[in-house]
């Protein structure tokens, strides 16, 4: 009689899920205090007599922040754990939306948006990277692809958020409000924190072999059993061999980390960020007046959190390089069509309408593909620093693309910047077909093999 082979889990536990939904919550986070600048950049200009130069640095502060956050963070989420790490990140962004609302003068501004870069860069390293780890392969990327669901949800709350508080005329503190708001969602997720447990993989490398075993258990595994799957982590792990403090720049993880920094890189050339956070510039650079560009930011919102609806289905069963492939396809037409638009002075629906079929491609495409992958290509015993590359690269990126969108858009016209974009996506598409692997469907200790690391 042949001995029954051990299957992978094959439902969806309540236990992953809810754990999921809470660290996805910095996502959300994440989103809000990415937009929620766009409705204010005129109100920032006149209160703090800004330049284009200067505002586009008052908005990227944030990102310098961001930046230092996302690399900061790979270690102390190695000492203190994911969940550990998703508390301070909580308190920063609390503080960050009180200080900015309350804010004296440009300098204390800065300093608070600062603050929440830091929030950001910790949310969008060890968010994914939590919901990697408790998640079944089957249903990892559907989860983690939750991730990118918050973030856009974040953006299109702050979006609305900005418009209904723009409609109620409150004066001087309007905007000083549109940034208050965000304190109350800071204040729900550091709550909800307190039920979620801790990554299981981190619980091995740590020698926590009981608890490591009681969250399996509850969340279930891809080895069929607890105990097969507890010895697969130790092997990944290798602690006989390999340290958690080892280098991560070394020869035996250069594919991982050219994957990482590359869709990172492209992520950002695509211009997502600068249209996100110049969503109501962009409409008056089009001739629309205020409160018309403010609603039509929120089309914008709305649009992208349609369109992530269809990856959290799609990207478990197409995979991750099919989903790129069309995304750039959508980012190379809907960017041509921008340029054109602004080229030709005929900005008006065609704008709004290509605009549109940009954050579709994203949703699709790297939207719903970046945090995913770069949670996935990384061994465990150096997961949380990969994925503080990556991070990092992306928000390196996104500040450089934030600060000198309206410099270069004012100088030289929005034709020549969206048509830099579509160029950089066509070099996207070409790397997504020729170089990009497919992660789908394997465990995060079989990905590791394919890669060649032992």
């Amino acid at each position: 009689m042949e001995a029954e082979i051990p299957q992978p889990s094959s439902r969806l536990t309540g236990r992953v899920l809810s754990s999921a939904l809470v660290a996805a919550l910095g996502a959300l986070l994440f989103g809000f205090d990415t937009a929620v600048i766009s409705g204010t950049t005129d109100w920032l200009k006149n209160q703090f007599a800004l330049t284009n130069f200067t505002l586009g640095f008052t908005v990227s502060s944030a990102l310098i922040g961001t930046i230092i956050g996302s690399i900061g963070v790979g270690r102390p989420a190695d000492s203190l754990g994911r969940r550990g790490i998703l508390y301070v990140i909580a308190i920063f962004f609390c503080v960050s939306a009180l200080g900015c609302a309350l804010a004296w003068n440009w300098w204390s501004f800065m300093f608070f948006r600062f603050l929440g870069g830091l929030a950001v860069g910790g949310a969008s390293v060890v968010s994914p990277l939590y919901i990697a780890e408790i998640s079944p392969a089957r249903f990892r990327g559907r989860l983690v692809a939750i991730t990118q669901f918050n973030i856009v949800l974040g953006i299109l709350l702050a979006y609305l958020s900005n418009y209904i508080i723009g409609r109620l005329h409150l004066g001087d503190n309007e905007c000083r409000w549109m940034f208050a708001v965000m304190a109350l969602p800071s204040v729900a997720f550091f709550c909800l924190l307190f039920g979620a447990p801790q990554s299981p993989r981190w619980l091995l490398a740590r020698g926590r072999v009981e608890e490591a075993r009681t969250v399996l258990e509850q969340c279930g595994t891809d080895a069929g059993s607890v105990e097969d799957e507890i010895k697969q982590i130790q092997a990944s792990l290798d602690l006989d061999h390999h340290s958690l403090e080892e280098r991560l720049f070394t020869r035996k993880y250069r594919k991982p980390i050219q994957l990482a920094m590359a869709i990172a890189i492209f992520n950002q050339l695509s211009g997502i960020n600068a249209i996100i956070y110049y969503t109501a510039y962009i409409f008056k650079m089009g001739g629309a007046g205020v409160e018309s560009a403010l609603l039509q930011s929120v089309i914008i919102g709305l649009t992208l959190l349609l369109f992530t609806f269809a990856p959290l289905a799609l990207i478990d069963h197409f995979g991750r390089r099919k989903l790129m492939i069309a995304g750039s396809v959508g980012y190379i037409l809907s960017l041509g069509a921008t340029a054109y638009a602004f080229y030709a002075h005929i900005e008006g629906k065609l704008l709004l309408i290509s605009l549109l079929v940009f954050i579709g491609s994203h949703s699709v495409g790297q939207g719903s593909v970046i945090w995913v992958f770069i949670s996935e290509i990384f061994p465990n015993r150096v997961r949380a620093r990969g994925q503080a590359l990556g991070c990092f690269t992306h928000w390196v990126m996104a500040a450089a693309i934030s600060w000198s969108f309206p410099v270069i858009a004012a100088q030289f016209g929005g034709h020549i910047i969206f048509a830099f974009y579509a160029l950089c996506m066509v070099a996207q598409l070409a790397w997504v077909c020729l170089i990009m692997p497919e992660t789908k469907g394997s465990s995060l200790e079989q990905i590791q093999k394919q890669f060649g690391i032992e």
